[in-house]
Formats: structure tokens, C-alpha cells, sequence
């Protein structure tokens, strides 16, 4: 499990109203939930009719 060292930001009234954390650790939670998301994503795909070569060329070029 991935370590996160947090620093908890108070309002006037002592409520937290925020959270710090490394900016190391934060490049790894955002990694992590891109991953996760790419996988996802590619797991919903899966079964999708694939283009040929030339099919996806001209799909992308119809995007410009």
C-alpha cells in the first residue's frame, strides 16, 4: 500500500479545510489512477470490432 504522509490544513474555526502532501506522492496517486483508468478503459473495449491499418488512418484523418 502506497505511503502518503498528508498535512492537514485548518480553517480559523480549527475544521480542516484541506490536505498537503509531497508532490512525489501526488505524481504517484495521479500514475496510479491513470493506470487504473487506462484499464478500464481497455477492458470495456476489448471486444470491440478492430479497424485495419488503412481504416484507422482514414478515421483519424476524418477527425482533423
Amino acid at each position: 500500500m502506497l505511503k502518503i504522509h498528508k498535512n492537514i490544513v485548518l480553517n480559523e474555526s480549527q475544521k480542516p479545510t484541506a490536505v498537503q502532501i509531497p508532490i512525489k506522492e501526488f505524481e504517484r496517486l495521479e500514475e496510479i489512477i491513470e493506470n487504473y483508468g487506462l484499464a478500464k478503459l481497455m477492458d470495456e473495449v476489448k471486444d470491440d470490432e478492430r479497424l485495419s491499418i488503412e481504416e484507422a488512418k482514414t478515421y483519424y484523418q476524418s477527425l482533423k
